[in-house]
């Protein structure tokens, strides 16, 4: 078997790709004769037992097959100006009006003239490499993106580019399908997409044949479902297949199960896993370590029983449990809660929060904010103080906190004036506005809403946390009012998605609306 230079197509180069990741020079050496690549045998045992020498890191392999032309729209280089090297092994094509626009859209604080600008220094930094010929392409990984393969070219010479007939000519959209239309044409059969966060202009492509795709790479998920939930139910045949492994023990008020079976590749660290079988005693438990082919299970405290209310509060159903159990654990520092209107999540924060600040002293105080995205038209400036002007926005907090300030009827007025003096004393409201570079230590943080943050919101928000602190995210991915994110996109998502199996971290999704049955129906109907 010999190849020449790169691998070819078909067969002998899946056996190539399969048998080497590395550059051309490595391939070559199959080029020699069957004798030549016969060693002493006391020669390769000594390179056998001599330990392998580091090999420096080397970019992504370039695909076999021939690599696509990608045309960026202005707006995915401001939505995400890192895409230039998000591509893989192919080329990216960027027409001459895209740069006017990027330029007409650098002015301002707004996140979209930040986008703008950073990717103008990506472009200028890539076109002022020593060496760099426009005209032949630049390649990418020049900038230290070594996962980058292919070249960027920038428009340098005129095309034949003509609005595709009955659009209008001067419009940059319009434009920009020309270029796809002439590239298309001019490298046949090249594969020629186009790029875009515009699905109006995805449809004008997909109506003139134009090959046309989404920018996926600010997708956490592409599809809800997929979502981690944080809790799985156990098969019926659970105990019957991993039943005669088990190892058990008690260590004070919990009890622990060692778990060997198929099940166990699975499982995540801090997931939930339940047992409910008719005729069966039920298990309720977290995952607490997951060790080569075994884990542990450690049984929960039921937070449904008056004697372990929390601030008064029991916990209604089976997913409330979960997520009060991570609410009161002070080993888990970073708590997501996702579900319907009503399940609850504010509520338990809350109680959870309370009783650590007040009861407990584990924490110093309570800090609460959220995504100020109004569901209708804006009312304009509010007045006073940061705290006031958060005031309309935390209706919720309000709602919450009358629920939990009820005290008993003997403790009378002054009682409970007293009461909702020092819970208030104890909670801060914070714009998020104003979070960069805070560092919050003990504290007990509760971001609300947090479906309407982005990525880089949520991750300017987690970063605050000071030694001692933790941070509860809620919020209901059917809600989302931020017109330009969706459920895959949402900052919400991308927590779930990127803490999830971390030890100190733990995610539930509420799944049952208790606050009435008109909630409740409202929820599902409508």
């Amino acid at each position: 078997m010999a190849f020449a230079g790169r691998p070819g197509s078909g067969a002998e180069a899946a056996l190539a790709e399969n048998l080497f990741h590395g550059e051309d020079e490595e391939i070559v050496v199959l080029d020699q004769p069957e004798e030549a690549l016969v060693e002493d045998t006391s020669r390769r045992k000594a390179a056998a037992a001599a330990p392998p020498e580091p090999k420096p890191r080397k970019a992504k392999p370039r695909s076999t097959g021939p690599a696509k032309l990608f045309v960026l729209d202005t707006n995915v280089l401001m939505h995400d100006p890192m895409c230039l090297f998000r591509f893989e092994e192919h080329d990216i094509f960027l027409p001459m009006i895209v740069l006017e626009e990027l330029d007409s859209h650098k002015k301002g604080t707004t996140e979209v003239a930040r986008n703008a600008r950073q990717a103008s220094r990506s472009l200028d930094a890539l076109a002022g490499s020593q060496g760099v010929d426009i005209t032949a392409g630049i390649r990418l990984d020049s900038a230290g993106h070594r996962e980058a393969g292919g070249c960027l070219f920038f428009q340098t010479q005129a095309l034949n580019v003509a609005a595709p007939q009955n659009l209008p000519q001067g419009k940059a959209d319009n434009q920009i399908l020309g270029v796809v239309q002439a590239l298309r044409d001019k490298h046949a059969p090249r594969e020629v997409v186009l790029v875009s966060k515009d699905i109006n202009m995805r449809v004008k492509a997909r109506a003139l044949g134009l090959a046309t795709e989404d920018y996926r790479n600010d997708k956490t998920i592409d599809d809800l479902e997929l979502l981690y939930a944080g809790a799985l139910a156990l098969p019926a045949d659970f105990w019957s297949k991993h039943g005669k492994t088990v190892e058990s023990w008690q260590s004070g008020l919990h009890t622990y199960y060692r778990i060997t079976g198929p099940i166990v590749p699975s499982l995540l660290i801090n997931q939930f896993v339940y047992f409910e079988s008719p005729g069966e005693p039920s298990l309720y438990a977290r995952v607490t370590e997951i060790r080569g082919k075994t884990a542990v299970f450690k049984t929960l405290k039921d937070y449904g029983h008056l004697k372990h209310a929390v601030w008064g509060v029991t916990t209604r159903n089976r997913e409330q449990n979960f997520a009060m159990n991570l609410l009161m654990d002070p080993e888990i520092d970073f708590v997501t809660l996702t579900g319907t209107a009503g399940t609850g999540k504010t509520l338990m924060a809350l109680a959870a929060g309370l009783t650590q600040v007040l009861d407990e002293r584990r924490y110093t105080e309570i800090i609460v904010t959220r995504a100020t995205v109004s569901v209708g038209e804006d009312i304009g400036f509010l007045p006073g103080t940061e705290e006031e002007k958060m005031g309309p926005w935390m209706g919720a907090l309000d709602d919450n906190l009358e629920v939990l300030a009820k005290t008993e009827t003997s403790a009378g007025e002054w009682g409970r004036a007293a009461t909702n003096e020092l819970i208030r004393s104890r909670i801060k409201v914070k714009s998020m506005n104003f979070m960069r570079g805070r560092t919050f230590l003990n504290k007990y943080v509760i971001i609300d809403e947090a479906q309407n943050l982005t990525p880089k919101q949520m991750k300017t928000l987690i970063t605050r946390a000071g030694p001692g602190t933790k941070i509860i995210c809620m919020g209901n991915l059917a809600q989302i009012d931020t017109p330009y994110l969706t459920e895959g996109s949402s900052g919400l998502t991308f927590a779930v998605d990127k803490f999830k199996g971390w030890p100190h971290g733990g995610h539930i999704t509420l799944a049952r609306g208790e606050r009435s049955r008109l909630a409740d129906f409202a929820s599902d109907a409508l």
